[in-house]
């Protein structure tokens, strides 16, 4: 595997599991009654999965220009990563988003 495509995979692993790493982070702090940490830590996943999907558009642009991305194991690692940072996020607004509103009807 060449340096450049090592280098995508690796973008799409490291800020896939960076994303995910923070959204479970916000999940602990919303557990914790710490929405607002909770909120930040939501902008960092949302940050990572940009700079993943940079890296995954850049792959993609390069293929409809004609350069061929060949397609092994470990582009398939790094395509789950992202993949499952993306579901893990969305899970984690989901689920903040209960708790948010769980701790509402306690305080009335």
């Amino acid at each position: 595997m060449d340096d450049e495509r090592m280098a995508v995979v690796m973008g799409l692993i490291m800020h896939g599991g960076n994303a995910k790493g923070q959204a479970f982070q916000a999940i602990q702090f919303a557990k914790a009654g710490q929405f607002d940490e909770a909120d930040e830590a939501l902008v960092a996943a949302n940050q990572e999965l940009k700079e993943a999907h940079d890296v995954q558009t850049d792959m993609l642009t390069k293929e409809a220009q004609g350069e061929h991305t060949e397609v092994d194991l470990y582009m398939v690692h790094g395509q789950d990563h992202l993949m499952n940072a993306i579901i893990f996020r969305d899970m984690a607004v989901e689920l903040i988003a209960l708790m948010k509103r769980v701790q509402a009807l306690e305080e009335k």
